[in-house]
Protein backbone atom coordinates (compact mmCIF):
# COMPACT_ATOMS: atom_id res chain seq x y z
CA UNK A 1 0.00 0.00 0.00
CA UNK A 2 1.12 3.52 -0.67
CA UNK A 3 -0.04 7.02 -1.36
CA UNK A 4 1.56 7.94 -4.69
CA UNK A 5 0.51 11.55 -4.21
CA UNK A 6 1.10 12.47 -7.85
CA UNK A 7 -1.29 14.00 -10.34
CA UNK A 8 -3.99 11.35 -10.95
CA UNK A 9 -4.26 12.44 -14.60
CA UNK A 10 -0.88 10.83 -15.36
CA UNK A 11 -1.73 7.53 -13.70
CA UNK A 12 -2.82 4.50 -15.69
CA UNK A 13 -6.13 2.87 -14.89
CA UNK A 14 -4.50 0.17 -12.75
CA UNK A 15 -2.55 2.59 -10.57
CA UNK A 16 -5.43 5.05 -10.28
CA UNK A 17 -7.88 2.39 -9.12
CA UNK A 18 -5.22 0.68 -7.03
CA UNK A 19 -4.38 3.81 -5.06
CA UNK A 20 -8.10 4.46 -4.56
CA UNK A 21 -8.52 1.02 -2.98
CA UNK A 22 -5.42 1.56 -0.88
CA UNK A 23 -6.83 4.80 0.59
CA UNK A 24 -9.82 2.75 1.78
CA UNK A 25 -7.44 0.10 3.12
CA UNK A 26 -5.43 2.67 5.08
CA UNK A 27 -8.64 4.12 6.53
CA UNK A 28 -9.87 0.68 7.57
CA UNK A 29 -6.54 -0.25 9.10
CA UNK A 30 -6.42 2.98 11.10
CA UNK A 31 -10.02 2.59 12.28
CA UNK A 32 -9.21 -0.94 13.49
CA UNK A 33 -6.33 0.61 15.45
CA UNK A 34 -3.77 -1.53 13.62
CA UNK A 35 -0.28 -0.18 13.15
CA UNK A 36 0.80 1.45 9.92
CA UNK A 37 4.10 2.54 11.44
CA UNK A 38 6.14 0.91 8.65
CA UNK A 39 4.26 2.91 6.02
CA UNK A 40 4.76 6.08 8.04
CA UNK A 41 8.44 5.39 8.63
CA UNK A 42 9.00 4.87 4.91
CA UNK A 43 7.01 7.96 3.89
CA UNK A 44 4.38 5.95 2.02
CA UNK A 45 1.30 7.64 3.49
CA UNK A 46 0.31 10.95 5.06
CA UNK A 47 -2.52 10.13 7.42
CA UNK A 48 -3.87 13.68 7.37
CA UNK A 49 -4.34 13.56 3.59
CA UNK A 50 -6.04 10.18 3.10
CA UNK A 51 -9.55 11.58 2.54
CA UNK A 52 -8.29 14.47 0.42
CA UNK A 53 -6.26 12.09 -1.74
CA UNK A 54 -9.23 9.73 -2.05
CA UNK A 55 -11.37 12.61 -3.28
CA UNK A 56 -8.72 13.66 -5.83
CA UNK A 57 -8.57 10.11 -7.18
CA UNK A 58 -12.37 9.92 -7.37
CA UNK A 59 -12.50 13.17 -9.33
CA UNK A 60 -10.17 11.67 -11.95
CA UNK A 61 -12.06 8.38 -11.94
CA UNK A 62 -15.30 10.22 -12.71
CA UNK A 63 -13.57 12.30 -15.40
CA UNK A 64 -12.62 9.02 -17.09
CA UNK A 65 -16.19 7.76 -16.84
CA UNK A 66 -15.67 5.24 -14.03
CA UNK A 67 -18.59 4.47 -11.75
CA UNK A 68 -17.58 5.32 -8.17
CA UNK A 69 -19.67 3.81 -5.38
CA UNK A 70 -17.38 3.89 -2.35
CA UNK A 71 -17.46 7.32 -0.75
CA UNK A 72 -15.06 7.94 2.08
CA UNK A 73 -16.71 9.44 5.09
CA UNK A 74 -14.66 11.47 7.50
CA UNK A 75 -12.77 9.52 10.07
CA UNK A 76 -10.45 10.24 12.96
CA UNK A 77 -7.17 10.26 11.14
CA UNK A 78 -4.73 10.70 13.99
CA UNK A 79 -2.06 13.22 14.66
CA UNK A 80 1.05 11.86 12.97
CA UNK A 81 1.90 13.70 9.76
CA UNK A 82 4.50 12.35 7.35
CA UNK A 83 5.68 13.88 4.11
CA UNK A 84 5.18 11.73 1.04
CA UNK A 85 7.94 12.34 -1.53
CA UNK A 86 5.85 12.98 -4.65
CA UNK A 87 8.88 13.56 -6.88
CA UNK A 88 10.43 10.23 -5.89
CA UNK A 89 7.09 8.47 -6.33
CA UNK A 90 6.61 10.03 -9.77
CA UNK A 91 9.98 8.70 -10.94
CA UNK A 92 9.32 5.31 -9.33
CA UNK A 93 5.91 5.01 -11.00
CA UNK A 94 7.23 5.97 -14.42
CA UNK A 95 10.11 3.51 -14.09
CA UNK A 96 7.82 0.62 -13.23
CA UNK A 97 4.75 1.24 -15.41
CA UNK A 98 4.72 1.57 -19.18
CA UNK A 99 1.02 2.51 -19.14
CA UNK A 100 1.67 5.45 -16.80
CA UNK A 101 4.57 6.60 -19.02
CA UNK A 102 2.17 6.59 -21.96
CA UNK A 103 -0.33 8.73 -20.03
CA UNK A 104 2.06 11.70 -19.88
CA UNK A 105 2.92 11.72 -23.58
Amino acid sequence: MRMWNINPKVMCRQHLLGEHVEMHMFKGTIEKKKSISGYLKNGLVNIGQIKLRHDELVEEMKRRGFNHKSPMLKFKEGEEMVTVDSDKNYIDLLNRCEACRMMIK
